[in-house]
């Protein structure tokens, strides 16, 4: 009998919770999901193409504010006593619901390093990857410790996608003056980016990063989003940043996001992605994937593809 791509009724009530520490075992390879915090999207902020009819129909997906759920933090990737740390969070933020802002509800995080401490992985790390400089990836590279002056990654290499690196540096404010006001306090320029600089160590597609993990281009998101390829034992995992940011986009990778740069790209890589997986049957983490961040997507009887939890 194949194997039902179906979410069980205890994976339902995942896909609209806050994400949890979780850990595999892959391989040679401990993988952990480190939360940070959470965030709402609006669905119709987020996905503008879609109808009130799809939420009917996807309504699994919704908390309780109607909205999905996103989880902020990152991937901590141990081989032996080696660390690294696949994005960082958004730091500590506490942000209320705006009502004019049509994309996200409220966001709570500040628990990364907390999380990494009950893991034993904070001292461990000295490599991060960036999948792209948005701040809610970036944030406690950027941001001291509690109680410190000293930010927690100070010594840490970090790794960010070449093209990434340079276009963000590159920002003017006449540049920045053509993002949506509501997008404005989360651009990244130069200034903010200035501490980190010397610990940049900017990659391209196919570049390898830690044993067993390379840089893989996945663009549309950002102008330079990078995901990385976690390999093992004859297997893989693709972490995929923000190529897609709900499972319910497994499903539905046509859909437009409001959320990237380059919109119909990014449609089209998420659509490759999306076959990819279902053809390989690899596995993979979604950093935003609410509480079902480690999966792989199938495809039913009818060709739809979804996204099946598998921790």
């Amino acid at each position: 009998m194949p194997e039902s791509p179906c979410l069980t009724t205890d994976d339902t009530e995942r896909l609209r919770q806050p994400p949890r520490l979780r850990t595999i075992r892959f391989g040679c390879f401990r993988l952990t999901y480190i939360p940070d915090g959470h965030v709402g999207l609006k669905p119709r902020g987020w996905l503008p193409e879609t109808t009130d009819e799809d939420w009917s129909a996807n309504a699994d997906h919704l908390d309780a504010n109607g909205n999905l759920v996103a989880g902020l933090g990152g991937l901590l990737v141990q081989r032996g006593r080696r660390a690294l740390l696949i994005d960082a969070g958004a730091g500590p933020i506490t942000m209320p619901d705006n009502p004019a802002n049509p994309m996200t509800g409220a966001m709570l995080s500040g628990s990364l390093l907390d999380n990494l401490a009950r893991v034993d992985g904070l001292g461990r790390i000295d490599s991060i990857a960036i999948t792209h400089l948005h701040f809610d990836h970036l944030g406690w590279t950027l941001r001291p410790a509690p109680g410190n002056d000293q930010r927690p990654f100070h010594t840490a290499r970090i790794h960010i996608g070449e093209y990434e690196w340079n276009w963000w540096r590159s920002l003017t404010p006449a540049m920045i003056d053509t993002f949506p006001g509501w997008a404005k306090p989360s651009i990244l320029n130069r200034q903010v980016l200035d501490p980190i600089a010397a610990q940049v160590h900017p990659v391209s597609h196919g570049a390898k990063i830690f044993p067993g993990v390379h840089a893989m281009t996945i663009p549309g998101h950002s102008t330079g989003h990078t995901g990385y390829v976690i390999r093992s034992r004859g297997r893989r995992m693709i972490v995929f940043g923000d190529a897609l940011h709900s499972p319910v986009q497994v499903a539905h990778p046509e859909w437009i996001s409001a959320s990237d740069y380059d919109q119909h790209e990014a449609a089209f890589h998420r659509r490759l992605l999306v076959e990819r997986l279902a053809a390989s049957g690899n596995r993979a983490f979604g950093v935003h994937f609410a509480d079902v961040p480690f999966g792989r997507v199938r495809r039913d009887d009818a060709g739809r593809t979804h996204w099946v939890p598998c921790d």
